[in-house]
């Protein structure tokens, strides 16, 4: 709390005009915006790969299902400074990922892109795990009937499944952007 006091404190020393010229410069405004500009773009990602990710691991069975569904977790299990250094180490010039991008003119590590690489990274375990449940506990004896009702596949999707997942992908989508906003570690590197 001292910290946030002493800031508290100095901005009471400077006059409205100060904090506003302050607020309003273009250094701050390019930081919000790089900010919650590419996190709110990344929980949107979150959410669209998120949902394909957890539609995969509920209603399909595969080999290495459940590998996959442990590898979901890896985000929430590793320190970001550690991701961070790991997601730098793939996407530089001369990493895996990094050198054929670089041969297609696409630099990530360093860049904007680098900082949106890394908040998809450590955002999509939030939607995953929060829609996830919802899904499993979705009866698909309702998609059969909607199916049986005479229901195309995008009409059931849009009137029967998605509003049973509305709340919960709202919620995966505000936990991967506030998730994405805080994000320090792993955005630094």
């Amino acid at each position: 709390l001292i910290p946030l006091a002493g800031l508290f404190l100095k901005t009471l020393e400077l006059s409205p005009d100060q904090v506003w010229a302050i607020l309003a410069s273009r250094r701050t405004l390019s930081a919000l915006k790089i900010s919650f500009g590419l996190a709110f773009a990344a929980a949107c990602v979150n959410l669209v790969m998120g949902t394909i990710v957890v539609w995969a691991l509920v209603r399909y069975r595969f080999p290495g299902r459940r590998l996959f569904d442990a590898i979901v977790d890896i985000p929430f299990a590793l320190p970001t400074a550690v991701a961070g250094v790991a997601l730098t180490a793939l996407f530089t010039e001369k990493g895996w990922l990094g050198a054929p991008l670089a041969a297609a003119g696409i630099k990530v590590a360093f860049t904007p892109l680098g900082i949106f690489v890394a908040m998809v990274f450590i955002g999509i375990p939030f939607v995953v795990r929060t829609v996830q449940p919802v899904l499993i506990d979705l009866d698909r004896e309702i998609e059969e009937a909607a199916a049986s009702l005479g229901a195309s596949r995008w009409h059931t999707i849009t009137r029967v499944i998605l509003p049973s997942l509305l709340p919960a992908l709202l919620t995966g989508l505000a936990l991967a952007f506030a998730r994405a906003v805080g994000e320090y570690g792993s955005v630094i590197f």
